[in-house]
C-alpha cells in the first residue's frame, strides 16, 4: 500500500508516542505460545518482529523494510499473498495487524500454511471491528486505516477453518479504558488469535 510508504516515519512515531500501548500489545502476542524459526507477514517497521525475536519478515513497503532492516530483521519485499520461500521451512507467522490491510486474506492464509512445516503456527493480531477501538477506527479519517477491512475474530476463525488450520487460544487487551490482558475474545479491542497447520 502506497500509503504505508509515504506515511512510514509517521507510523512508526506512532508507537514511540504510546509505547506503553505497544509493549501490552507484545505482552499479549507473547501469551500465545510459539517457538523455533519465525516469519512476520506484514513486518512494517519492525517493531513487533524485533520486540518478539522473528528473524525474518516480508513487506510491501519499501522504506518500512528499510526500518525493519535497520533493527535486524532479514527482509524481502514481497506481497503476502505470494510469499517467496520454499514450502514448509518456518515453525510460526505472525501476522499482526495486517490481514485488515491485504486485499484476500484467504490466499494470505493459504500462502502462509504453504510455508509452515506440519503442527507450526499462525498467530494472527487484529483489532476487532465489533470492538470500541474498531469502531472508532473504522470512523477515523487515518491515512492508514482508510482502507482497512475490519475483521471480527469470529471472522477469523472461519478463515482459519477454510484454510486448514485448527483454532488454537486467543488472548484479547482491554483498551481503550484497561490494560487487562484476558483469554479469549469478546471484550477485548486488540485480539490475538493462533492456528494450527493440520
Amino acid at each position: 500500500m502506497e500509503v504505508f510508504d509515504k506515511f512510514y516515519e509517521r507510523y512508526d512515531e506512532w508507537y514511540d508516542k504510546n509505547r506503553d500501548v505497544f509493549l501490552k500489545e507484545v505482552e499479549v502476542v507473547k501469551k500465545i505460545r510459539f517457538s523455533g524459526f519465525g516469519i512476520e507477514i506484514g513486518v512494517g517497521t519492525g517493531r513487533f518482529a524485533h520486540a518478539l525475536g522473528v528473524e525474518y519478515g516480508i513487506d510491501t513497503s519499501f522504506n518500512m523494510l528499510l526500518k525493519a532492516k535497520e533493527r535486524g530483521i532479514k527482509v524481502l519485499n514481497a506481497q503476502a499473498e505470494n510469499i517467496p520461500f520454499k514450502d514448509e521451512i518456518f515453525d510460526f507467522a505472525l501476522i499482526i495487524v495486517t490481514i485488515c490491510f491485504v486485499k484476500n486474506p484467504l490466499m494470505v492464509l493459504k500462502e502462509t500454511k504453504r510455508i509452515l512445516k506440519d503442527n507450526g503456527k499462525v498467530v494472527v493480531g487484529i483489532i476487532d471491528k465489533e470492538s470500541v477501538l474498531g469502531k472508532l477506527y473504522q470512523k477515523k479519517e487515518s491515512p492508514f486505516y482508510k482502507e482497512a477491512n475490519f475483521y471480527s475474530p469470529k471472522d477469523i476463525l472461519i478463515f482459519f477453518k477454510e484454510t486448514g488450520f485448527s483454532y488454537d487460544e486467543s488472548y484479547q487487551l482491554l483498551i481503550p479504558y484497561k490494560d487487562e490482558i484476558l483469554p479469549g475474545f469478546g471484550e477485548g479491542s486488540f485480539v490475538v488469535l493462533s492456528g494450527i497447520k493440520k
